[in-house]
């Protein structure tokens, strides 16, 4: 192992869940902008072998460009280690893939996510906001997430994918249980003939999730709508089309990524505001400020803390030695504030421009749905303005116990 080691601990879930570490990444991004860290065991789950932890913007950025280096399929996307027996599977699913597999199933996906399908629902999702907003306002206070923010993107994906209305309760269970597994609040341990803790992605524990992704395809085959879910059993590119384990894996992606990206962002951008009221008052004034506002936010509180990658080869990276096989886990939130790219970026400004934040990725990663979620964002944060007279705080937020999603589970307001 080469290369400077600064002892900051921006690992353990527990850290995160008492707020973002910006002191110890900015001490790393000054430091030891690439330095080794420790996986200590956590709760029920072991130790890991530990990881080279990255924090500055244009090297998270040439990570997430290279994947011929630093690859999404050697040891999949999570810094937690599939179990060696669950990585054929969990290599299956096109976030954990890389070129050229990863382009033929993107092709295929990249059918079913036209703008022209997606914005079909930019009015439906516009009344859903205003609409839930509505049924708090006159109580003069609320818990955003438990009350709001959960719900929305919950119901608007499932209305995309086409679940029916009586199953969307399955997919916020199953968010839970992959999301908050590192959580008190959310976590359902389950444990093997052995008496080890099983991972929340492993075959598993998913087997109830692909069961119904499964009938959900078959009965799209006989009954096609206007939706995702219809769109991915009917995709063909130059005469190919998805198997059933590939419907499975996207039905999968689709709920975890689809659902707790915005449910993570929601909140956190209405803290950004309650924060800085000078610019909350800016967006109540002009609502052409939105769609910069959003690109703040994402910037300021992006959905996804970390991503890993594993190194395809012997390589450096800001002059340290990496060994092909070591865990590379990149720190988009680091990279969001780093001094060396972004103006004052401790300083939320919702006029910033350019923004070119890391929030959706970078390289042949970029995520699919960022369109969507930015159209819901858009729609929840219009409606805010207008529904909602100026909100305060009512308590202290509680955040996600995780080092991967960037999550609030909890925001009293009152107004």
């Amino acid at each position: 192992m080469a290369g400077p080691v600064v002892v900051e601990n921006v690992f353990d879930p527990a850290v995160f869940a008492r707020g973002v570490p910006h002191a110890a990444l900015r001490r790393l991004r000054d430091e030891a902008p690439v330095t080794w860290q420790d996986e200590h065991a956590v709760g029920e789950w072991p130790a890991g072998p530990g990881f080279w932890a990255v924090t500055r913007y244009d090297d998270v950025r040439r990570v997430l460009r290279t994947p011929e280096v630093f690859s999404s399929f050697h040891g999949a996307t999570q810094i937690r280690d599939p179990e060696p027996e669950d990585l054929p599977f969990v290599r299956r699913m096109i976030l954990n893939m890389d070129p050229p597999g990863h382009q033929r199933l993107r092709r295929l996906v990249t059918s079913a996510f036209t703008r022209r399908r997606l914005d079909r629902f930019a009015d439906d999702v516009a009344a859903r906001a205003r609409g839930l907003l509505q049924t708090v306002a006159g109580d003069r206070a609320a818990d955003l997430p438990r009350q709001v923010t959960d719900d929305f993107p919950l119901a608007n994906l499932a209305e995309l994918m086409g679940v029916p209305a009586a199953d969307r309760h399955l997919l916020l269970e199953w968010t839970n249980r992959v999301i908050g597994y590192q959580d008190p609040e959310h976590a359902q341990v389950v444990r093997d003939e052995r008496g080890r803790p099983v991972n929340p992605r492993s075959p598993a524990m998913l087997a109830e999730m692909f069961a119904y992704a499964g009938e959900l395809a078959e009965h799209k085959r006989r009954h096609p709508a206007d939706d995702v879910m219809t769109a991915l059993v009917q995709a063909r590119v130059d005469g190919e089309s998805l198997d059933d384990a590939e419907l499975q894996m996207f039905f999968f992606l689709l709920t975890i990524a689809g659902n707790d990206t915005v449910r993570s962002a929601l909140p956190g951008g209405v803290l950004a505001l309650v924060e800085h009221p000078e610019q909350y008052r800016r967006l109540r004034e002009d609502p052409g400020v939105v769609p910069g506002a959003l690109e703040e936010m994402l910037r300021w509180h992006p959905p996804v803390l970390t991503f890993r990658r594993t190194a395809a080869r012997d390589t450096t990276l800001r002059g340290v030695e990496i060994a092909a096989g070591d865990k590379v886990v990149v720190y988009h939130v680091s990279a969001h504030r780093d001094e060396r790219h972004f103006a004052d970026p401790f300083r939320f400004d919702v006029d910033r421009t350019p923004n070119d934040h890391l929030a959706f990725g970078q390289g042949p990663h970029l995520c699919l749905g960022a369109h969507f979620a930015r159209l819901q964002m858009r729609a929840f944060f219009t409606a805010f303005t207008e529904v909602l007279p100026p909100v305060e705080l009512d308590g202290a937020p509680r955040r996600l116990t995780s080092n991967f999603i960037n999550g609030i589970t909890s925001l009293p307001l009152r107004w």
